[in-house]
């Protein structure tokens, strides 16, 4: 019998993590099924999808609160189906607050269970710990220290290192990047106000009013921003028009790793897109805004644990990326945080080795790593049936 994998990723990220993992085990077990929630990357690598990843691409405390029915219902759905036909192991890929639930309740029917991306328990919520250990048979770490913290409450866990790592360098061909782009010489500012409409909404205003103060203060600067999904455009353009700076912005279609790679300095939404540009040996400027009451309960209950937030900062214990969170993220502190950057070479490139270095610790073959974990599992629930 082949090998059948359940799979369930929320977001672009979750996606591509699992597309690899698909891709390892598939050059090991050419045989193996893949089914479940996917993204357009995993139903390349093979994954049957019963529903898209999109659909779980929503966060915080409040905002996920009218999609929460559609939620439940997917989640009711893939627990009947898994159980009337259980796969060989499950694993969820990241979208704790969906898949947690989904997989404490296949684990209890039976079901071999894997998370792949611990929840930042280091960070806030600590206490999820309790529900991981009921959910997952063993998690699969990203980061370095992760499994340490899992092994201390009796759980098994392994680092797999960040898949980034290794399709990403630093030794960027800027000029190559710049072509590739129809971006001439010149200094140019990535800004990307994130991929979610509620992201864009809250941060595009305040990246391009910082944009247009930078833009008066130096007329040789240019930006580009890479619209992570169609339907973002006509909110970033009429931001561009309200600050008078449609002349000096690209808007590209999708393309972030190219937009990034020809950057001399990235403005960004705090997530992924910042380990990606650390990785990318890029100077770096993070800022986020979430909904004013999902900040007031964050503040409120104490929920974060960390004075940093941006994951490279984290795993350098430095702050290598101004960070502006929340009411700190403003036009003309990000604006004067950018022209700091883009006059102060030497610290760019101290930045830049410090980033190498971080590259060198994440680069550890996730895939395969990945996949050595999860067959490991598989033949540990085999040898106890």
């Amino acid at each position: 019998m082949p090998l059948r994998v359940g799979l369930v990723a929320g977001e672009s990220s979750g996606d591509l993590l699992a597309a690899g993992l698909i891709e390892a085990l598939r050059a090991r077990e050419p045989d193996t099924v893949f089914e479940g929630v996917a993204g357009p990357q995993m139903i390349a690598a093979g994954c049957d999808r019963w529903a898209d990843a999109e659909t779980l691409a929503v966060m915080g405390f409040v905002e996920p609160l009218r999609h929460l029915p559609e939620l439940l219902r997917l989640r009711r759905s893939l627990i009947r189906r898994w159980r009337e036909s259980p796969p060989d192991v499950f694993v969820g890929v990241d979208s704790p607050d969906f898949n947690l639930g989904l997989e404490t309740a296949l684990k209890a029917a039976g079901i071999r269970t894997m998370h792949y991306v611990s929840p930042t328990i280091w960070a806030w919520r600590e206490g999820r710990i309790r529900k991981i250990r009921e959910a997952a048979d063993c998690v699969m770490c990203l980061l370095p220290f992760e499994p340490d913290i899992y092994r201390r409450h009796g759980m098994d866990a392994v680092f797999v290192g960040h898949p980034k790592a290794n399709t990403l360098s630093p030794d960027v061909d800027v000029a190559a990047a710049r072509a590739a782009l129809g971006q001439a010489e010149g200094r140019l500012v990535a800004v990307m106000p994130g991929s979610r409409a509620s992201e864009v909404s809250r941060l595009a205003p305040v990246f391009t009013d910082a944009a247009a103060r930078v833009a008066a203060s130096d007329p040789d600067v240019r930006f580009i921003t890479p619209v992570a999904r169609p339907k973002l455009r006509p909110l970033i353009e009429a931001q561009l028009e309200r600050h008078s700076l449609v002349d000096r912005f690209t808007l590209v279609d999708g393309r972030s790793i190219d937009v990034m790679s020809a950057a001399d300095l990235v403005l960004l939404a705090s997530g992924t897109a910042a380990l990606e540009s650390a990785l990318l040996g890029k100077p770096t400027i993070a800022a986020y805004r979430v909904a004013w009451l999902t900040a007031q309960i964050i503040k409120t209950f104490r929920l974060m644990k960390v004075d940093r937030f941006t994951l490279p900062n984290l795993l350098a214990g430095d702050t290598l990326i101004p960070e502006f969170i929340q009411e700190e993220a403003t036009a003309p502190a990000i604006a004067n945080e950018v022209v700091s950057m883009l006059n102060d070479p030497d610290r760019c490139e101290g930045i830049r080795e410090r980033f190498a270095k971080l590259h060198g610790e994440l680069a550890q073959d996730a895939n395969e790593r990945a996949a050595d974990a999860l067959l490991r599992l598989v033949e540990t629930g085999r040898d106890k049936q």
